[in-house]
């Protein structure tokens, strides 16, 4: 078998017994490869240099008399060990002589077309023979044969990067622009390179390789130096001017879809596609921001990731690899800015990978001024130049411009100074300040995404157990113009040594629910996030009634919060809750609330794989919280998208364990849950979790089945969706109502009598009535779903932009954030005076 060694002059044939041994050698299936995990690749490795270099010429000899396409069956993997075994010697630095050189290049680039992996291996014999010896123009048109071969395949980065240290040897001073055509930010960024004399146009070549050459989740130090001179060389301000030019135009799509995947020749998303050599550079240039404070730079790196982490239908992220590089700088960027906008990311962006970054750059960041990630948060909103809470004032001439924050809401207003309020900005401010006017408008683009951020902060400490020094509080939940803003509209607890009281803001102090003001507050008073759950009910009905009377309207639920107790059901199951099993829930929707709300969830696939349950650790409470959900459906492309990524998903039990449990899994065809590699881990017993850690995670189930719950769908029925969920729709869009609902049943029971359409609404059990002209609807309070009476026919509405808030305009709710109790009061308005409806698609169903 093996004749064609009969002819190699090898006096000593120990080369030739070290082949016939690796060759004879079963069962290598190491991943990755090892050469030292296996007998003979032991020998070879330990043989001298001359002899190892021997083997791999042997080796190469053997290789390419055989293609690896005879080899699929029982011979496959003496090929592949055969191939490995050369690369691995190819990687050393071993006396290669020309001819050897001549026989390696020449074995790469006759099997390119099958494999790639050996180019690196190339390279590294080229390099080291050159270190000592000097170019044949034999050895220079090889090498430029290789570049050629490379070069006709689809490229990536890794063989742009390839291409590029192939030139480098062959010593060529050509300019090269790695840069590919197609993305609109990289049309932009070669026209004006090109418009540059043949010097500058190679400092950003040479940048731009630079950017190519380096792979990794972050640089190096020596990579830094080396773009700080490769900007230097540019010029600094020219350089971040580009920069900041460019990096918006990766929000702009292709003019035509990009026709790199010929499986989705047909996609239009496709313009959004980024091309991924291109994405190696830009996430170079990010890198390269690290060391800059100004905010501009942090918000532009903020709508960057935003553009990046954007989803292509079919193909996933638009490049998380940007995404990822734009956290990494936030978090390294001098000053408060970056985790500023590390802040409003975490809301921005749901997906799980996303927030990983998210948190490792924060991390990182409280690392370097050391103090928790957790404190830098609090420290690191900006005040954006406002004097006092809530309010940014600025003086031009002849006018003033105000910014107020009411509740989540921002009012702009311009006076001149006569005190004459306007409509608009004045014709002579335009005019004369239009930098004032574009750093207002930054501003409050920036306000409105942080407010947000900030109130979904606080709403998720209530499981971190956190308790303030009243100062320190004080100074960041009551003064901070933006916080405060927020945290005077909360009520808090007060303790010092035997004194408790819970309080809320009111006319410059802590108030009592009975307008008592709470004077002995002061410098050793703790301070926590007051919750209904630790008071009496009647306690709580105060609130409710302080807050309604004062017309304060909560940023989120506090007073009015659900509050989950465990059920006889929950204390005869013992260790787990089906009260919210044997749900259907949109997939995509349900992954984004966990992301939004803590939990750790992976998209279910339909793969031959395993997958965790949803999950929340609560390291403060040594806990973990499990939702078990698994796909449903078993046809690829009906069931599932391009990617196999299943539509909906079907909820069973929740379940607390101690934090170091192990971890549960269920395979993604079905089949229940269990460890991988044996029975399940033991659950606690639900009568042993905390009552505030039982109810807020209750809570976060509710509201994940509240919102993503295909029955809240309302264009179900005449959508023509599968038939096979109906029931379930016709259940849940109908059914008992869940303690969210049974919370906006009691909001509505004060609000229906302050309404002008009162006299036409009544409270029904789980609808609302509303007596029209035409016909008496009844809005369900869970789905917001409506039926029509004499016999319940389905109205089908489908809320659409602002239509949704025009009932929560004309009447004050005491909490921010309840979407449906919105839309339900919309359609309410609507249905009362059903005779004005003009909508075709709603009158239809009215005369059926």
């Amino acid at each position: 078998m093996f004749s064609f060694l009969k002819d190699q002059p090898l006096s000593d044939s120990e080369a030739k017994k070290l082949f016939h041994a690796l060759s004879k050698e079963k069962d290598i299936r190491n991943y990755p490869f090892k050469l030292k995990s296996f007998s003979s690749g032991k020998k070879i490795s330990n043989a001298a240099p001359e002899i190892q270099r021997q083997v791999a010429l042997l080796l190469i000899k053997w290789l390419k008399k055989r293609r690896p396409a005879q080899y699929q069956d029982q011979n496959w993997q003496r090929y592949w060990s055969m191939h490995n075994t050369v690369s691995a010697l190819l990687n050393r630095k071993l006396p290669f002589t020309e001819e050897d050189v001549h026989i390696i290049l020449n074995w790469i680039i006759a099997q390119n077309k099958v494999y790639v992996q050996d180019i690196p291996q190339a390279i590294k014999v080229l390099a080291n023979y050159l270190k000592e010896r000097t170019f044949t123009k034999e050895l220079r048109q090889e090498i430029k044969i290789l570049i050629k071969a490379v070069q006709k395949r689809n490229q990536n980065t890794q063989q742009l990067r390839w291409v590029i240290m192939l030139r480098e040897l062959l010593g060529e001073t050509e300019i090269h622009f790695p840069l590919v055509e197609g993305d609109i930010w990289a049309n932009v960024a070669l026209a004006y390179i090109n418009e540059f004399e043949p010097e500058q146009q190679s400092n950003w070549s040479e940048l731009f390789m630079s950017c190519l050459r380096i792979s990794g989740s972050k640089p190096s130090k020596k990579w830094m130096k080396e773009m700080d001179t490769h900007i230097a060389a540019i010029g600094v301000d020219e350089y971040r001017s580009a920069l900041l030019n460019w990096m918006p135009l990766v929000s702009t799509p292709r003019p035509e879809p990009a026709s790199h995947f010929s499986y989705q020749r047909n996609n239009p998303n496709l313009v959004w596609y980024l091309d991924i050599s291109n994405n190696d550079i830009l996430k170079g240039l990010v890198w390269t921001l690290s060391k800059e404070k100004d905010p501009g730079v942090a918000r532009a790196l903020s709508a960057l990731a935003i553009t990046t982490y954007k989803k292509i239908p079919g193909v996933g992220a638009r490049a998380a690899k940007i995404g990822n590089a734009c956290f990494w700088v936030l978090g390294q960027m001098l000053g408060m800015e970056g985790i500023a906008q590390l802040s409003i990311l975490k809301l921005r962006i749901k997906g799980r990978n996303a927030q990983k970054g998210i948190a490792r750059a924060l991390d990182s960041a409280s690392k370097r001024v050391g103090i928790s990630a957790e404190e830098i948060e609090e420290l690191s909103v900006p005040s954006y130049d406002m004097e006092e809470v809530g309010v940014y004032r600025e003086k031009f001439e002849g006018y003033q411009y105000e910014l107020r924050i009411q509740s989540s809401e921002l009012k702009q207003v311009w006076v001149r100074d006569d005190a004459r309020q306007l409509k608009s900005v004045p014709k002579a401010v335009r005019e004369k300040n239009p930098d004032e006017l574009r750093a207002i408008k930054a501003k409050v683009k920036d306000i409105r995404k942080m407010l947000p951020a900030q109130r979904n902060r606080i709403d998720n400490l209530y499981l971190t157990q956190k308790v303030w020094g009243y100062g320190v509080w004080h100074e960041r939940y009551i003064e901070h113009p933006l916080v405060g803003s927020i945290g005077r509209r909360l009520i808090w607890k007060f303790s010092k040594g035997d004194r408790a009281a819970s309080g809320i803001w009111l006319d410059g102090q802590f108030v009592e629910n009975d307008g008592h003001p709470l004077d002995w507050l002061d410098e050793k008073t703790s301070v926590e996030l007051w919750h209904p759950i630790m008071v009496e009910t009647d306690v709580v009905l105060a609130w409710r009634g302080w807050l309604n009377e004062h017309e304060v309207q909560q940023p989120f639920k506090q007073a009015h919060r659900e509050v989950y107790l465990l059920t006889e059901a929950e204390i005869n199951t013992h260790t787990y809750s089906n009260r919210y099993a044997a749900h259907i829930l949109r997939q995509h929707q349900f992954n984004a609330l966990c992301a939004a709300r803590g939990w750790k969830n992976s998209l279910r696939l339909m793969v031959d794989d395993y997958f965790p349950p949803a999950a929340k650790t609560l390291p403060q409470w040594n806990l973990r919280a499990e939702y078990w959900i698994e796909g449903i459906g078993d046809e690829y492309g009906t069931d599932t998208n391009d990617t196999g990524t299943y539509f909906y998903l079907t909820t069973d039990q929740v379940r607390f364990y101690n934090i170091d449990a192990r971890e549960n899994a269920a395979h993604a065809g079905g089949g229940g849950y269990g460890r991988r590699a044996g029975n399940l881990s033991d659950p606690l017993p639900m009568d042993q979790i905390p009552s505030l850690v039982f109810s807020e995670i209750m809570r976060d189930v509710d509201m994940f089945v509240g919102v993503a719950s295909l029955g809240n769908d309302p264009n179900w029925l005449d959508g023509g969706r599968d038939a096979r969920y109906n029931n379930y729709w016709h259940s849940y869009s109908f059914g008992e109502l869940t303690e969210t609902a049974k919370t906006r049943k009691q909001v509505l029971e004060w609000v229906l009598p302050r309404l002008k359409i009162a006299e036409y609404c009544e409270l029904d059990g789980k609808f609302l009535k509303v007596r029209g002209e035409i016909r008496t609807y009844k809005i369900h309070l869970g789905s917001g779903n409506i039926l029509m009476e004499p016999n319940d026919q389905y109205l089908c509405i489908v809320p659409a932009g602002r239509t949704a808030q025009k009932g929560k305009d004309k009447v004050f709710l005491p909490f921010e954030g309840d979407k449906t109790l919105a839309i339900i009061l919309s359609k309410a308005f609507m249905l009362a005076e059903d005779k004005k409806i003009t909508d075709t698609t709603i009158t239809r169903q009215l005369k059926r």
